[in-house]
């Protein structure tokens, strides 16, 4: 399967596993259409430097990982904070480490 593709199957997976657990976990004073779109903006921030990039480093499969979702998770949860302002630091950080635990372990299980 060519990468671009692989890429979208696995974004859309990605973006499909991550608005149900985020939008609901940023609920606070934010109405659901800015959290579909603030979720899907912290996607496409972070996964196609993580299919793209990430892989340039040439690193193993575990390091490989801890290094791209660490990226990931702490990325999208600065988003998540920069957005929401009244959500608070904890919140953003929960909802980005669910939502990128359940994709992972989505894409792990289908891959």
């Amino acid at each position: 399967m060519p990468l671009l593709r692989a890429w979208l199957i696995a974004f859309a997976i990605t973006v499909t596993s991550e608005l149900a657990i985020a939008v609901p976990l940023l609920g606070a004073g934010n109405t659901r259409a800015r959290r579909v779109a603030v979720v899907c903006l912290a996607q496409l921030a972070t996964h196609p430097s993580v299919w793209f990039i990430w892989p340039l480093l040439d690193l193993s499969r575990v390091s490989f990982l801890l290094l791209a979702e660490s990226f990931a998770f702490v990325a999208e949860a600065l988003i998540y904070r920069l957005c929401f302002e009244q959500v608070g630091w904890s919140r953003c950080f929960a909802a980005s480490a669910l939502a990128n635990a359940t994709s992972m372990l989505i894409g792990l299980w289908l891959f």
